[in-house]
């Protein structure tokens, strides 16, 4: 299992959701676990996905994330859990 850590920032709209879903899926990559919340119209999500089934490698799914939300208006990050539990480490 290739775990990745997704977060998609930014001003609340219609269809982040569903739009962010639909990319993964179409890609094979599973969503294990997901938090979403909206504070004063600020939508904030992050999911732990499973990448091992896709046949793109880190860098092109991160790229397309990347240009995802910048068609949608929002700020999506894409990185590898080991990254992302070193870099968030107290």
């Amino acid at each position: 299992m290739k775990k990745t850590i997704i977060t998609v920032v930014g001003q609340d709209k219609v269809g982040i959701i569903a739009k962010v879903c639909t990319y993964l899926s179409n890609n094979q990559i599973n969503i294990l676990d997901i938090s979403q919340t909206i504070v004063q119209g600020y939508f904030n999500m992050m999911m732990i996905t499973d990448t091992s089934k896709s046949a793109k490698d880190m860098g092109i799914l991160s790229q397309e994330l990347e240009g995802l939300g910048e068609e949608i208006g929002m700020v999506i990050r894409c990185q590898n859990e080991d990254i992302f539990t070193k870099m968030h480490r107290i």
